[in-house]
């Protein structure tokens, strides 16, 4: 089993910047592929941004690029997501991922992730 807690969401201006953590607990973390994804109200869960067991790899979803960074600390299992000139339209309850069937690859799809976080809440006031 994997646990994996989530925090650093709040409340923000247009612009300004919040960082995203995730803990993470229960097996090896150094063995997952990591994600994170994004739910607003009314839309489907979308895809963020995913980091490479190693971290040596990342990927972005078009409409964060730039803005935000994906890392991690294999040494205190930690994930982490910058995230910079945050916009209105990032609103939303943000979730990490793990992904341990994958080899050492990226994963942009939510269903191949098998273990989730309980969210956190990102809003950001236009």
């Amino acid at each position: 089993q994997v646990q994996l807690v989530e925090s650093g969401g709040g409340l923000v201006q247009a612009g300004g910047s919040l960082r995203l953590s995730c803990a993470a607990s229960g097996r090896t973390f150094s063995g997952y592929t990591m994600g994170w994804f994004r739910q607003a109200p009314g839309k489907e869960r979308e895809f963020v941004a995913s980091i490479t067991r190693s971290g040596g790899s990342t990927y972005y979803a078009d409409s964060v690029k730039g803005r935000f960074t994906i890392s991690r600390d294999n040494a205190k299992n930690t994930l982490d997501l910058q995230m910079n000139s945050l916009k209105f339209e990032d609103t939303a309850v943000y979730y990490c991922a793990a992904a341990t069937r994958f080899g050492d690859v990226l994963v942009t799809i939510a269903p191949r992730y098998e273990y989730w976080g309980q969210g956190t809440q990102v809003t950001v006031s236009s």
